[in-house]
């Protein structure tokens, strides 16, 4: 067994052998305060997550994904564009600037936008249905010198393929640049336990933005797969001295941790998120709460809140964009962070 897999089955076996502890609220969750639900979904079409950045005149862009309705055959495996936004304040209105990524060859979702020296780039779940990888999901990266593009993908595209390694699969990118100057993508990944397939977090540096990108040794370098639990849409950033990752908690891994699981987890992330700390990004140990579901922010029926990334302001962290399917016809809502300066180590 991994050493990553061996840390976590001794913390959750003192959990479950002494009294239970609990997940307690993150210095992060305090500070959010619930913002408005942005970019509605036109007709015939729905928008899903939101990456955002500001540029250079202080304008806010989104990247995101844009789907056909499933009644018009949608499916966002094949169907999925990215697609840019601009407005000039976080709360919009927004307008849409027009397609970045679309192809009938290929499916273009999740994007990931950042920004290292005079360079943006862009990552992204590149799903080529049409080739002979047979639909398998895998990450995709794009640099440019503007937010108006040329984009230019990378020529490792697909950077990390889907392998027998990583379950074959590869998704949901998170791309984050060390002290050192070396970059990080953290990633969605599969594995298998008894017979049933479980979604984990892996790892893959390189010198180069552009790949290509190894996976660790340690990967994954989170996983609930051993409790029968899924983790995914990581979002991982550094900051003041400590990498950090904010997570959907699919399965309810709060309620496995404090003792008190309910059953037969409930697919589709209808949990709060966790956010993790880590000195080296590699080894996470006990997360935090990170956010709370739409239905405590503004009272809706509850619905999965995803796809959590945070807007940057000079170096700070200003708002946190959560994907969000219920009542709105929305890409989802926003949460400003008030006068949070990371947590403290213990």
């Amino acid at each position: 067994m991994k050493f990553t897999s061996l840390l976590l089955a001794a913390i959750v076996t003192g959990l479950f052998s002494h009294a239970a502890i609990a997940v307690e609220e993150s210095a992060f969750v305090q500070s959010l305060v619930p913002g408005p639900y942005i970019l509605p979904s036109d007709e015939g079409s729905w928008t899903w997550g939101m990456a955002p950045i500001y540029d250079e005149k202080g304008k806010v862009h989104v990247f995101n994904s844009v789907i056909p309705n499933r009644d018009q055959g949608g499916d966002w495996k094949k169907n999925s564009k990215i697609v840019h936004w601009v407005a000039d304040r976080p709360e919009g209105p927004y307008t849409l600037l027009g397609d970045v990524f679309v192809s009938d060859q290929a499916s273009y979702h999740n994007p990931q936008i950042s920004k290292v020296g005079d360079t943006y780039v862009l990552v992204f779940l590149l799903n080529r249905h049409q080739d002979e990888n047979g639909s398998k999901q895998e990450v995709g990266i794009a640099t440019a010198k503007s937010l108006q593009g040329p984009w230019m993908e990378s020529p490792y595209n697909p950077i990390l393929r889907a392998t027998q390694e990583n379950g074959q699969h590869a998704s949901n990118p998170s791309f984050v640049v060390t002290p050192d100057g070396k970059f990080r993508i953290y990633h969605k990944t599969m594995t298998t336990v008894d017979g049933e397939i479980f979604r984990e977090i892996s790892l893959a540096t390189s010198d180069h933005i552009e790949g290509p990108y190894t996976m660790t040794k340690e990967n994954p370098v989170l996983s609930y797969a051993k409790q029968k639990l899924d983790i995914e849409d990581p979002y991982a950033f550094y900051y003041k001295g400590s990498y950090y990752m904010i997570v959907e908690d699919r399965q309810n891994v709060k309620g496995m941790l404090e003792g008190k699981p309910q059953g037969k987890a409930r697919l589709g992330g209808f949990r709060p998120g966790l956010i993790y700390q880590s000195k080296d990004g590699i080894h996470w140990g006990l997360p935090k709460v990170g956010y709370q579901t739409n239905h405590l922010y503004y009272g809706h029926e509850l619905a999965r809140s995803e796809r959590p990334s945070i807007l940057w302001k000079n170096g700070e962290p200003e708002y946190l964009y959560l994907a969000c399917h219920d009542d709105q016809p929305s890409a989802g809502y926003i949460l400003k962070i008030d006068g949070w300066k990371g947590e403290v180590s213990k």
